[in-house]
């Protein structure tokens, strides 16, 4: 028996899910109102396309925090070794970074994005580009794969949850998610310290410590560690950070290597502070600097009152979105029945690391299966 679904959103998301139903025997026409597919995709492989994670599964799910429960499902169906062999099949090669991460070999989205093109033209997928969805339902079933709010500038604006408001869909409002925090440097520091890395550092806030890096930028901090603690700071109403600069060693550790130095820029060049440190405690903290226990308590606990996080064109990704009480366990709207969603239109949120697109290829996965199911009924 033959049957035809449309796909709203020519993303990862979209495309595995394009892929799916095609193999199943579906009919699949992809709808996407920008100019060429997969385009946050394209930008996110820019510094080298971190596509997974290889932790155990247990610690990887575990990423996603409170939706966790109602994730598991899809990526224990389609999990990052699948999402590995499934890159093989296409001839991307890939590798296992230091930290766990995954990689194509190659280290950019554009040949893993030509060869899964040419695999899905070759399925006899229809792509239908500079086509904006009206809001209808076409085909024996729909898939819903729009994205967040996070870069509009590349197609996911978000356009979509008026429209699903519209028919009783409960939509939470996205905010910022993996994105930096504003801090009002002065004209000189912005000048001389922007791009400069913050690197083996612990980080602080609402009780919830992380290790890892950030980078100082013209408008504030960036980095895995910031991001990571993201959801804390969101929850704040003075969003506060406290950075220890020198968490492999103790107080008194700092005290011992600079007790026989006299001035701050020895104890400093003893402590090995980078000159991004040096600059940070220099401007925050110029008193504490002139005694060697205060510049010590400085160095092991900086505080910092932040003005909140970047706007949301310039994160990563977003939280927020529909909530999962709207969806069946197949990810289908309770509200409209044979309308499956995936990706960052639902309510969920995880760190980068490879956990945001292994979320969107699971729920894709998931999605297309569904909807194969559903439609050939």
């Amino acid at each position: 028996m033959s049957f035809t679904v449309e796909i709203i959103g020519a993303g990862p998301s979209g495309l595995m899910a394009a892929e799916v139903l095609a193999t199943a025997g579906a009919k699949v026409r992809v709808i996407d109102h920008m100019a060429s597919p997969a385009r946050k995709f394209l930008m996110a492989g820019r510094g080298g396309l971190n596509l997974t994670h290889s932790e155990p599964l247990e610690p990887f799910l575990d990423r996603y925090g409170e939706a966790r429960a109602a994730l598991e499902p899809a990526i224990r169906a389609f999990p990052p070794q699948a999402l590995i062999g499934w890159c093989h099949g296409l001839g991307i090669e890939t590798f296992v970074g230091s930290s766990g991460r995954v990689f194509p070999k190659t280290m950019k989205a554009s040949p893993l994005l030509r060869a899964w093109l040419r695999r899905l033209d070759g399925l006899g997928v229809e792509l239908a580009l500079r086509t904006e969805w009206t809001g209808e339902k076409r085909g024996d079933a729909m898939i819903l794969a729009l994205g967040g709010a996070s870069w509009p500038r590349l197609g996911s604006d978000a356009h979509w949850a008026g429209m699903l408001r519209n028919r009783g869909v409960t939509v939470n409002e996205f905010v910022p998610a993996n994105c930096g925090v504003t801090m009002a440097w002065s004209p000189h520091f912005r000048e001389r310290f922007a791009g400069t890395p913050l690197k083996r550092i612990a980080v602080t806030s609402g009780g919830r410590t992380v290790r890892g890096e950030a980078m100082i930028t013209a408008r504030g901090l960036e980095g895995g560690a910031i991001y990571r603690l993201g959801p804390v700071l969101r929850a704040m109403a003075r969003p506060e950070l406290r950075i220890d600069f020198k968490p492999q060693v103790t107080a008194q550790v700092l005290f011992s290597r600079a007790a026989q130095s006299r001035s701050p820029n020895e104890w400093f060049r003893a402590w090995k502070l980078s000159a991004g440190v040096v600059a940070l405690l220099e401007a925050f903290y110029p008193e504490d600097c002139a005694r060697l226990e205060s510049a010590i308590a400085r160095t092991k606990d900086f505080v910092m009152i932040l003005q909140g996080p970047r706007p949301i064109a310039e994160a990563i990704s977003t939280a927020g979105g529909v909530l999962w009480r709207e969806l069946s366990d197949l990810l289908m709207l309770h509200k409209m029945p044979g309308v499956f969603l995936a990706g960052e239109m639902i309510d969920w949120e995880a760190p980068t690391g490879g956990y945001l697109l292994q979320g969107c290829f699971s729920t894709g996965t998931r999605a297309g299966r569904a909807a194969a199911q559903y439609a050939a009924r």
